[in-house]
């Protein structure tokens, strides 16, 4: 089952505009030749395509052994039973996609490397539903809003 990651159009519309615009005066600032503007132009279509790709591309798959959090060419797997707890998060500007919502889902896991991920489903309801189906043993609080 896979589920998309809620997107913040605003933020990702002014970001853009930032990144064209910081683009677009570099570029006039150091033209000295045919072959920077070629080589900066390049430069700068390839990181506005990269960010693009990583921001449309985040989704959350249930794979039969493990949760695959995905975005661009980064992923993360982690293992059902590694799954301690699940809670809303109230953090901005934060995990997989950068989101000025306050309503996000951490996932908290046993792991060297991380010790949690904030991420923020489109379905969050079914995505919590869908997850403590997989991981029985994980405490997902439930005194607290998941809205």
């Amino acid at each position: 089952m896979v589920y998309h990651a809620k997107a913040n159009i605003f933020l990702i519309i002014f970001i853009f505009l930032l990144v064209w615009t910081m683009g677009a005066i570099s570029l006039l600032l150091y033209i000295t030749s045919l072959s920077t503007i070629i080589i900066m132009s390049t430069v700068f279509i390839i990181s506005v395509v990269f960010i693009w790709w990583y921001a449309n591309s985040i989704k959350f798959v249930f794979c039969e052994t493990y949760l695959l959090v995905k975005g661009g060419p980064f992923k993360s797997k982690i293992p059902y039973q590694s799954i301690t707890s699940v809670s809303p998060t109230t953090d901005k500007f934060t995990g997989y996609l950068i989101s000025s919502s306050d309503k996000g889902v951490e996932i908290f896991y046993k792991t060297a490397a991380h010790g949690s991920i904030k991420i923020l489903p489109k379905e969050k309801m079914k995505f919590i539903l869908e997850l403590k189906k997989r991981c029985p043993n994980a405490q997902i609080l439930q005194n607290q809003k998941f809205e």
